[in-house]
């Protein structure tokens, strides 16, 4: 069969041949008809990313969407080495197929969960977003950003405030429900005035991030307090990537002098939170609640496609 095939650590995937999958007990073959290029691939081929290959030759690819042997057409994820979803066929657990909604298309079901279901559980599942509380969004440009912003005000947010680094995409996001935005390029002290500015009183319950690093470092300084006072709401800050960078230096003070509770996004939840998560995001979708942009890309073109860098879309290998 044809597939996105990965020989090198930190080198693009061949278009090439690569065997047959066979299931075993409680797996099931899926016939894949698209799967989208996200950063988590890339960081998987790279070896940067902690569940990196250990073993190649390797099939690329995290999950997508195709057809079991009976017809029925399913998001499907954590296919079992060495195959992967951007092949004509790969092999996964049983538990870990999806059916999908008839009126959403293949290549919105193959790009949207992953981000979505995302940035659905880090809000709702980690952070225990209630509604009318106020939510930062660091890295809101992104694709996972983008929707992040989106799903917030989804579950009530009263108040969203996006932060990111394309100028051109941050200027969007005010359709998606952005009530604010911050550019995360302005110098150090001007973005921590512009984090002050939009926290206002109130101060920001939930805080989402995709970055890390300088801004991270940032906001945090900003909210640090520098007297004694009555704290009157907390944060619950969510790390989810780290697009500015892997690390941040965190002095003490700033967990001794606010009620600051600092989260990851904890890796795979159940799979009673993730059928949950991926319904309310399908049925968002399904109603042209949520969407994403999307590029069609042949299997065969995996090569170029891996060296492309498409902000605020998503490639999706089609084959």
């Amino acid at each position: 069969m044809n597939a996105a095939v990965l020989h090198t650590i930190n080198q693009p995937p061949r278009f090439e041949q690569f065997p047959e999958p066979v299931a075993a007990e409680n797996e099931v073959i899926v016939h894949v008809r698209a799967a989208a290029l996200k950063p988590i691939d890339k960081q998987m081929a790279s070896g940067s990313h902690y569940a990196g290959y250990r073993k190649l030759p390797a099939v690329c690819g995290m999950d997508g969407v195709g057809c079991l042997d009976d017809g029925t057409r399913v998001f499907f994820g954590a296919p079992r080495a060495p195959f992967g979803a951007m092949a004509q066929r790969t092999i996964v657990p049983c538990a870990f197929t999806f059916p999908v909604p008839e009126n959403v298309d293949d290549e919105t079901a193959a790009a949207l969960p992953n981000p979505g279901v995302s940035a659905w559980l880090s809000l709702a599942y980690r952070a225990k977003l209630v509604r009318g509380e106020n939510v930062l969004i660091l890295g809101a440009t992104g694709v996972t950003g983008k929707l992040a912003v989106k799903i917030a005000k989804l579950l009530g947010a009263a108040r969203v405030v996006a932060a990111g680094r394309n100028q051109d995409l941050l200027k969007t996001l005010t359709s998606l429900g952005a009530d604010a935005t911050i550019s995360l390029a302005l110098p150090a002290n001007e973005l921590s005035d512009a984090f002050l500015r939009e926290a206002g009183q109130s101060g920001f319950q939930v805080v989402l991030d995709y970055v890390w690093g300088l801004p991270a470092e940032v906001l945090l300084a900003a909210i640090t307090r520098r007297e004694f006072a009555v704290i009157q709401s907390e944060t619950r800050f969510v790390q989810a990537g780290e697009s500015a960078a892997p690390t941040i230096t965190l002095p003490a003070a700033v967990l001794r002098s606010t009620a600051l509770t600092l989260l990851g996004t904890a890796g795979i939840p159940s799979r009673d939170v993730l059928v949950q998560a991926f319904q309310q995001v399908m049925a968002y979708a399904a109603k042209g609640d949520l969407h994403l942009d999307t590029e069609r890309v042949p299997l065969a073109d995996i090569e170029n496609a891996w060296q492309r860098d498409q902000p605020g879309c998503r490639l999706v290998i089609t084959t």
